[in-house]
């Protein structure tokens, strides 16, 4: 299924957030991207030089265009331009029965330029009023009236923590009824996060398109915000774009992906030359004994002593829940270990085929691709 995801925002000239980044994000997670743009803006890493905000009218028409063809499986809003627009998309979107909808409510940029006036802003209460979703940052939040007053106006809160002090990034989902889930993770000290919002919003609405659930849609969306912050490609003398164009989410699409390889070695600078001499970038170096390659598709292949892998290649399938594969599994009578933390940050369940060759149920997220110990 190619879930259809309608998007509602502002183009970013720059490239790095808005309607551009949006639809990267949905591309990159298999989904086909549809627009109704709300505004054009004239910015780059430095700032926002202009905004032309399109007539409401026509937003509407854009939107009636896809929806009356192509069809519509989530929406995301971001920038919406206007408060006569906010109104009017609100009024349209309440049509759409039963389509989960994200509300990012975007009122400054990275750099700083307003995006939304007063007016504006008062009127993004009706929006929230009709999402599943709405995905506010901490002075977001703040400008809407704070947190309590935001969670009784829409379907989930989800507070973004990207804005607080301190090592860690805290996300908080808020339910109506009081219940929290609550993501944890090591902030990535770059300068390169412009549309780290817009993208985060279009991949949790591209996993609720695709049926998944909110709270799976928004953990998957965190992994792909981190490996697009990590992959940014240094563009511009300001706050840059992120590297959407080389990230990889095998997990939580279906069922496992065979995404690593492992093979014994007996000599390790002859190993690690041939696999180099192939075009595959090597990763992690630990002679003699162990090495990770990166090939061109951002899957991984490692080289390993042969007697620490009984001599003999080990496969690993990268899965969205290693719990739930571990079940289905024994539930066949196939004997899988339980599921242990490895050192490394990945967790790791070992089984073998019918043929006896051995296999690695995994999950392990960026720490595949850029575990602690990566090479520059």
């Amino acid at each position: 299924m190619t879930p259809r995801i309608l998007v509602i925002a502002g183009s970013d000239s720059g490239g790095g957030a808005g309607i551009q980044a949006d639809i990267k994000t949905v591309t990159m997670l298999g989904g086909h991207a549809m627009t109704a743009i709300t505004a054009i803006t004239a910015q780059n890493t430095l700032g926002v030089q202009g905004v032309h905000p399109i007539p409401t009218d026509m937003v509407i028409a854009q939107i009636d265009a896809v929806v009356s063809d192509i069809g519509v499986d989530a929406v995301k809003i971001g920038m919406i331009g206007s408060a006569e627009t906010a109104s009017a998309v609100a009024r349209r979107l309440e049509a759409m029965t039963g389509v989960p909808i994200v509300f990012d409510p975007v009122m400054v940029s990275t750099s700083g330029a307003t995006l939304a006036d007063g007016a504006t802003i008062a009127a993004f209460e009706r929006l929230m009023r009709i999402a599943t979703l709405t995905t506010p940052n901490l002075p977001e939040i703040e400008a809407l009236g704070g947190e309590a007053m935001a969670r009784g106006r829409t379907g989930a809160l989800l507070v973004k923590g990207g804005h607080g002090e301190g090592e860690e990034i805290v996300d908080r989902l808020l339910f109506a009824d009081g219940g929290e889930v609550r993501w944890a993770d090591p902030r990535i000290e770059t300068p390169h996060s412009h549309g780290t919002g817009c993208t985060l919003a279009s991949a949790i609405a591209t996993g609720l398109g695709r049926g998944m659930t909110l709270a799976d849609s928004i953990a998957r969306a965190r992994v792909f915000v981190r490996l697009a912050l990590r992959e940014a490609p240094g563009f511009g003398g300001g706050h840059g774009p992120m590297g959407h164009q080389a990230v990889r989410l095998d997990g939580d699409l279906g069922g496992a992906m065979l995404n690593q390889i492992t093979v014994p070695l007996v000599d390790y600078a002859a190993s690690a030359a041939f696999y180099r001499l192939l075009g595959l970038r090597q990763i992690v170096e630990s002679a003699p004994r162990y090495a990770r390659f990166e090939s061109a598709g951002g899957g991984t292949l490692s080289i390993e002593t042969a007697d620490e892998i009984a001599g003999r290649p080990v496969m690993f399938l990268e899965c969205g829940d290693l719990d739930a594969m571990v079940v289905r599994v024994r539930e066949a009578g196939i004997a899988v270990t339980d599921p242990v933390m490895e050192s490394w940050g990945w967790r790791e369940a070992r089984l073998a085929d019918p043929a006896g060759n051995a296999l690695c149920l995994y999950q392990a997220g960026e720490n595949r691709r850029f575990p602690a110990w990566r090479l520059p």
